[in-house]
């Protein structure tokens, strides 16, 4: 087993393309908006989809929500669909916006948005440190993440913060990842395998703090 290590928060990146949406946003613009921006600071070339211009409706393939991407000189994110967009994809919104219907209209910039919102995950470690980071204000919040990795390849082990109080959390690497970038529900990712280890305030303070990274809130 390796030994449990601390990582530094990872560097302030730069946004290249400003991405907005609307006040009073519906859980839906928020997630999408949150998954743009982390694409943009991947280095996603959403640059150059936003030079074209156009609209995708983003639908949800089963539930009533829905929400338009408009992509110019800044991307914009509202909910619903008002007018007739360029393209429209139907995704999962619990399967990180996996298509669950051929796209329609603009083939191209549907597929641009889809792969930005489908970008790859970081990988757990910097995932976990950037969740610790983000999330350190929530009041209750524990001291200490523990986080164990099971695989293939043998367990792993990294800690976060420092204090008296922790909180542990075991899964597989790619589940682990989804989870504290919000890509996957937390409660969804403890019903997929991820397992906790701390008190029923701790399980609320970090739903909480789930609810953050996923929906920008």
């Amino acid at each position: 087993m390796s030994a449990p290590t601390t990582v530094a928060p990872p560097p302030v990146r730069q946004e290249l393309v400003h991405v907005a949406i609307e006040d009073d946003a519906a859980p839906l613009v928020r997630q999408l908006g949150r998954t743009l921006r982390e694409a943009v600071l991947a280095g996603h070339p959403l640059d150059e989809l936003s030079r074209s211009g156009g609209t995708v409706a983003v639908r949800s393939h089963d539930t009533p929500q829905a929400a338009t991407i408009s992509l110019g000189a800044t991307i914009e994110v509202s909910g619903g669909v008002l007018a007739e967009p360029d393209a429209t994809v139907v995704v999962d919104l619990h399967d990180r916006f996996a298509a669950t219907e051929e796209p329609t209209g603009d083939a191209v910039l549907a597929a641009g948005v889809l792969r930005a919102l489908r970008r790859p995950l970081p990988h757990w470690r910097e995932a976990a440190a950037r969740f610790w980071q983000e999330t350190r204000a929530i009041p209750g919040i524990p001291e200490v993440l523990v986080v164990h990795v099971t695989g293939p390849d043998g367990p792993e082990e990294g800690r976060f913060g420092e204090g008296a109080t922790a909180y542990e959390v075991t899964g597989p690497a790619d589940l682990l990842a989804g989870a504290f970038t919000g890509a996957d529900d937390f409660l969804a990712a403890l019903g997929a395998g991820l397992q906790v280890k701390g008190t029923l305030s701790q399980l609320s303070v970090m739903t909480a703090a789930s609810w953050k990274v996923r929906f920008d809130v």
